[in-house]
């Protein structure tokens, strides 16, 4: 902590900590003089997240972000100087050390959303977003909806499955994949699409809720998109997933792989964008073998190619 040390002795005005040369009135003895000096120094080194070789980071005085403004999008920004919380549309969204923050627009959501910086002088900053909507491929059957639902021998089943999948998505990771430009996890053809959807008779089926991409086989090897821990890792396949697994990316965005032939990574581990982290196949409810890939920011579900861009 070298730095600290030289900008306490008379170089840390313009880092924002105070010159120990400016004392008051009367002169401090040498001893005294040196224990506070320590102590100041003390102080700055156990500051969260403080990195003597960086700059201290210049906050913006407004928002500032980029990102897909659309169904099923995304935004990632830097809160403005002084910003307690960020909520958009009343949903609270982290925010890193840096200020650096992200969030996402669900599948459904509406025309315009309310990104709102809560300061600690308690003034708030608003900034209305535009989402812009999508062309959805809707499929009109003239079939009823099947009615009925699931039976409870079913559920018996299921209700366990679904509690691993909402535990897995209620983990909070500290990884910051989700500052990364997310690749294809495989290349292959793109045999369904997110946000696709049936409608039965004028009754809405659910939507697809992310991509499948087919390579022709089983076994195919796939990678992680971005960088993450795993938080679910189904050794039995879930009835309806199948060999299922999910990585967090940080910052409530998440990934979940279905229908897997094999899993090559535990719950728990750290895994880098690009390294390898299991096989396709066709467990589970899969008419075939393919790799389908669903996103999630908190409640929201989020278009895997918007985070990609088309595959080449």
């Amino acid at each position: 902590m070298n730095f600290a040390r030289l900008a306490l002795a008379g170089a840390a005005v313009g880092s924002g900590f105070a010159l120990l040369a400016a004392c008051g009135p009367a002169p401090m003895t040498s001893a005294a003089a040196a224990a506070e000096a320590e102590a100041e120094i003390e102080k700055v080194e156990h500051q969260e997240d403080f990195d003597p070789d960086e700059p201290p980071v210049k906050r913006p005085v407004e928002f500032e972000f980029g990102g897909e403004l659309t169904q099923g999008g995304w935004i990632r920004g830097v809160a403005p100087a002084g910003t307690e919380t960020v909520t958009l549309d009343g949903n609270a969204v982290p925010v890193a050390h840096d200020g650096s923050f992200f969030a996402a627009f669900d599948r459904d959501a509406g025309d315009n959303a309310s990104l709102i910086a809560k300061r600690k002088d308690g003034s708030k900053i608003t900034h209305e977003i535009a989402i812009s909507p999508r062309a959805w491929n809707i499929e009109r059957v003239n079939v009823a909806r099947r009615s009925g639902g699931p039976s409870e021998a079913f559920m018996r089943i299921r209700r366990p499955e679904l509690e691993q999948i909402v535990a897995a998505r209620a983990v909070r990771s500290e990884s910051e994949g989700w500052r990364q430009d997310f690749i294809w996890p495989v290349r292959g053809r793109i045999s369904g699409r997110f946000g696709s959807q049936r409608i039965y008779r004028g009754e809405p089926g659910s939507y697809h809720s992310g991509i499948d991409i087919a390579t022709g086989e089983s076994g195919t090897p796939f990678v992680a998109p971005a960088d993450g821990v795993v938080v679910l890792a189904a050794e039995q396949p879930f009835s309806l997933e199948g060999h299922l697994l999910m990585i967090d990316h940080g910052m409530g965005l998440n990934s979940a792989f279905l229908h897997c032939s094999d899993i090559a990574v535990s719950e728990g581990e750290r895994v880098t964008q690009g390294q390898y982290i299991g096989r396709i196949g066709m467990s589970g409810r899969a008419t075939g073998p393919h790799l389908h890939w669903s996103m999630k920011w908190l409640d929201a579900r989020v278009d895997p190619i918007l985070f990609t861009g088309p595959m080449e």
